[in-house]
């Protein structure tokens, strides 16, 4: 039987992804049954279906005797994600210009929208879900259960990470974030044209925007900060 759209599990479930990809809940933090029962006003056999289907979608890990815990970003998570991305993002964007809808064309150009409107408004929070969620369509476009999932972990993450270092008043992240929604309705074009070769260069290029973002943060340009004059050094010239 298909959640109702306003029923509380469905919202408290809708509500969880969301805190989680906005770093609202920090990766690898716990989270409490009894607090999260109680905010969304739901007993805790829906909250634990709710949190069993988290899991399955890589939100959130369960542990026997520790509860759920929000999916970590380690070291080898961030190698594993720098190394796999480019590859599934190819993959996924050929796929989907060769079996995208109508509906689901309509669909993405709709979410395109949200995107810009999220930029213009300056809402970090709304621009890395609309642009989680515009790369979530071309995954359901391409429709392969083996690259799905890969997919779902990849935003997960990918979208995190963008909360993390995103700077509305960083003006170079600003500019490339305009160079990222003109790519998405390149992406759009491409796949309604059907055109999967060029879909596939443009989401290698396209994750190459991304990696050069998190590497301008990860390793910033060091300080200059001038030592002046060594001490004694007035006193030998003025000597001299």
């Amino acid at each position: 039987m298909t959640e109702a759209p306003t029923s509380k599990k469905a919202i408290c479930l809708e509500d969880l992804r969301r805190k989680i990809l906005t770093q609202e809940f920090e990766p690898g933090s716990y989270l409490e049954e009894a607090q999260l029962a109680e905010k969304y006003e739901i007993s805790r056999t829906p909250l634990r279906e709710v949190l069993n289907q988290l899991a399955g979608e890589d939100y959130i890990t369960l542990h026997k005797n520790r509860g759920a815990q929000v999916a970590p970003m380690t070291h080898k998570t961030m190698r594993n994600f720098f190394v796999a991305a480019p590859m599934i993002y190819a993959a996924v964007s050929r796929l989907a210009a060769e079996h995208a809808t109508p509906a689901q064309i309509m669909q993405i150009k709709d979410t395109q929208l949200l995107f810009r409107k999220a930029i213009r408004d300056g809402n970090a929070a709304e621009r890395a879900l609309m642009n989680q969620r515009f790369h979530e369509i071309i995954g359901e476009m391409a429709d392969n259960e083996y690259l799905t999932p890969s997919l779902r972990r990849l935003l997960i993450d990918h979208t995190r990470i963008g909360m993390t270092f995103y700077n509305p008043r960083n003006q170079t992240l600003a500019a490339q974030r305009n160079v990222a929604a003109d790519q998405h309705d390149q992406f759009i074009a491409l796949i309604e044209a059907g055109n999967a070769d060029g879909a596939a260069d443009l989401a290698v290029a396209h994750w190459e925007l991304s990696r050069a973002e998190i590497e301008s943060f990860v390793t910033p340009q060091g300080m200059t900060i001038p030592l002046g004059t060594a001490p004694g050094a007035m006193t030998q010239r003025g000597a001299s």
